[in-house]
């Protein structure tokens, strides 16, 4: 290959016994026989056993392999031998051969390391500070030859579908979508500031008013989010895709075949491989949705489906759900199955857990049946005829439980949502090893705020089912939107929708929320102009890179899966950034820090 390396440190075989060889890599493993010295070497490729021999290496390399730090860079060169049959390991791809030192030369001495890689009980934010040497062990190295070989498969399936790939701008005009933008101050224009894009929408919608019929993007996005375990706090990246001249359906046939095509290549990445659903994935309404499962990204490996019973409490002496049913709030029901053979202690856990982590009022009622007889707290209130029908409705039976939660809007799916996550990871009845999508779709186009004014539910570029004449004629709230996401395991990984094309619509459904024209053309005058130009009917969707590599790699922590994350903080603990800069940059910016910042960055009290 080259003067480092005749060979990779995972190729050899039987068949190369032998051959001498120059190989380089880090000293990962060490171990002492009686004066011979076994290393196991290794590389980007694999890991190959070389032997530092007294006859053949020397005592001079033994004596300075031995004192080597573990993760120091050699090259060597040998030759490949027959491991004895007892030595094989055939659980390395290269455990029947060794290679024989014959000369060694150190490329890279270690001075000291933070921690042994070895060592799986290393903090993260250790981790994180010296990413490079995490990404050495077997499961990042693994994890990130997924991640390329991942992205490479859907840039190659997005291009046989004649999709054509654009780089759109990376410094653009700052919008409000929905998040906070990271802003870049101007030199040349001061005062002024471009924005890191929250996606590519305007531009990508541009490309299909241009002319172009499909595009795509492996696209970096940038938005100053609270972290959680599910979304990285600074950027990350999807797949973006615009299409001119089709429908909602177009948009999901060709997302079932890309998505399902690539989840069923990555499919066993920690071993067997999973169920998968074919296509056509489930559409459940949104209305549906946040009835069933109280979210608008179920879980659906969890069969566990919740129901409104409002109406029963209301004919009840029970006050507590009567005041909630009567000030506008609801009573819901699912089952727990089994649970009925559950200590007191588990019932309690549940309670306090949802009191303590969803801020509950109180625990959720429940009501168990067991040996034909109900018993609960709530049972007294309700009766056998009402309780048996709840049961009914619930889909619980002999030996199960159901679980009771009553609130107003959205502290409903607060404590809903996760209960039945619950339930269904404590009672194990969630599915394992299995990948369930769904569509969800005809989201409503405006919500009521609390304050009763009319505005956007979600996006308000979407098209209004029914387009003008719905919104002329309809009840706002009544009016839905050709709006969908696509959820896998309980986790949003697309979210997409049919464009709003037509400016007279658009300045109509912004006037209804409340938006005059003049602010229309100030936020969004470079699009709305293009539409006014001719703009195709156009629809399309963004996929969650990170949040597909984590399903499909079973783990919930979205660090893993990106080379060089942020901590929990939003700082990247490697580079020690965010960082300060000097007086110097800041003036040629044309800016000057709070005197309160700049007190607090020194530890100082500010002026009052």
């Amino acid at each position: 290959m080259n003067t480092y390396r005749t060979n990779l440190l995972g190729q050899l075989r039987k068949e190369n016994v032998g051959e001498e060889v120059t190989l380089s890599g880090w000293i990962y493993r060490r171990r002492d026989h009686g004066g011979v010295v076994f290393v196991d070497l290794r590389d980007n490729d694999g890991v190959t056993q070389i032997v530092f021999h007294p006859d053949h290496a020397g005592e001079d390399l033994i004596d300075q392999v031995t004192h080597m730090s573990l993760e120091s860079v050699i090259q060597i060169t040998g030759k490949v031998l027959a491991r004895e049959q007892a030595q094989i390991n055939p659980k390395m791809p290269t455990g029947e051969i060794e290679v024989d030192v014959l000369s060694m030369e150190v490329l890279s001495k270690v001075e000291s390391l933070p921690y042994a890689i070895a060592d799986e009980s290393i903090p993260e934010e250790l981790r994180l500070k010296h990413r490079y040497m995490d990404l050495r062990t077997e499961r990042m190295h693994k994890m990130m030859h997924m991640r390329t070989d991942f992205i490479s498969s859907l840039r190659r399936r997005m291009w046989n579908k004649d999709f054509r790939e654009f780089h759109t701008p990376i410094l653009t005009a700052s919008s409000p979508e929905g998040a906070r933008d990271f802003l870049v101050p101007s030199r040349i224009h001061k005062g002024h500031f471009y924005a890191l894009p929250q996606a590519p929408q305007q531009f990508k919608q541009l490309l299909m008013v241009s002319g172009f019929d499909k595009y795509f993007q492996i696209a970096p996005c940038f938005r100053d989010e609270d972290p959680r375990a599910d979304r990285h706090p600074l950027e990350f990246y999807q797949l973006d895709v615009e299409m001119s001249f089709v429908e909602q359906e177009d948009v999901f046939n060709l997302v079932e075949d890309v998505i399902g095509g690539v989840f069923d290549e990555f499919n066993g990445f920690n071993g067997d491989k999973w169920a998968l659903d074919s296509a056509k994935w489930r559409r459940i309404p949104y209305a549906e949705s946040m009835l069933k499962y109280s979210s608008d990204k179920p879980d659906l490996r969890n069969p566990i489906e919740i129901c409104d019973i409002s109406d029963i409490w209301l004919n009840t002496d029970f006050a507590v759900f009567k005041n909630i049913v009567n000030s506008g709030g609801h009573v819901r029901a699912m089952a727990a199955p089994k649970a009925a053979a559950q200590p007191r202690s588990w019932f309690d856990k549940v309670g306090s857990w949802a009191q303590k982590e969803l801020g509950a009022a109180a625990a959720p009622g429940y009501i168990t049946l067991k040996d034909g007889e109900f018993k609960g707290p709530l049972f007294k209130f309700l009766g056998e005829e009402n309780t048996q029908k709840v049961f009914e409705m619930a889909g619980a039976g002999e030996g199960d439980a159901v679980f009771f939660v009553a609130a107003k809007g959205r502290d409903l799916h607060r404590i809903a949502s996760p209960l039945r996550d619950r339930l269904g990871a404590d009672l194990e009845v969630t599915e394992k090893e299995a990948f369930r999508f769904a569509w969800i779709v005809d989201y409503p186009m405006f919500e009521e705020t609390e304050t009763g004014e009319i505005d956007f539910s979600h996006n308000p570029f979407s098209m209004p089912e029914g387009g003008m004449e719905a919104l002329e004629s309809k009840n706002p709230l009544d009016i839905m939107a050709l709006q969908y996401d696509l959820v896998c395991n309980g986790y949003e990984i697309l979210s997409g929708a049919i464009r709003n094309h037509r400016p007279d619509v658009m300045y109509k459904a912004f006037e209804i929320a409340g938006y005059p024209n003049s602010e229309v053309d100030a936020q969004f005058g470079g699009m709305i102009r293009a539409f006014k130009h001719g703009s195709p009917p156009h629809g399309g969707c963004a996929l969650g890179i990170e949040r597909m590599m984590m399903i499909l790699m079973d783990t919930d922590n979205i660090r893993e899966v990106i080379p060089f994350p942020a901590n929990g903080q939003a700082q990247d603990l490697m580079m020690s950034a965010p960082s300060e800069v000097t007086q110097e940059q800041l003036r040629d910016l044309g800016i000057q820090l709070d005197p309160r910042v700049k007190a607090a960055l020194h530890g100082e009290k500010a002026a009052s």
